[in-house]
């Protein structure tokens, strides 16, 4: 689940990049959001399937 939306922030953030160069600042705090998400679940190790 959180693969998921960390692959789609990367999405909206690259067609973001490209097409609304205006709202790219909040698609950019958004997978900056996820990512730390992404780190924290790593470090905590734990796993949920």
């Amino acid at each position: 689940m959180l693969w998921t939306i960390a692959v789609v922030l990367v999405v909206l953030w690259a067609l973001g990049f490209v097409a609304f160069h205006v709202t790219t600042g909040f698609i950019h705090l958004l997978l900056i959001v996820a990512l730390a998400v992404v780190v924290l679940q790593l470090v905590s190790g734990r796993r949920t399937v």
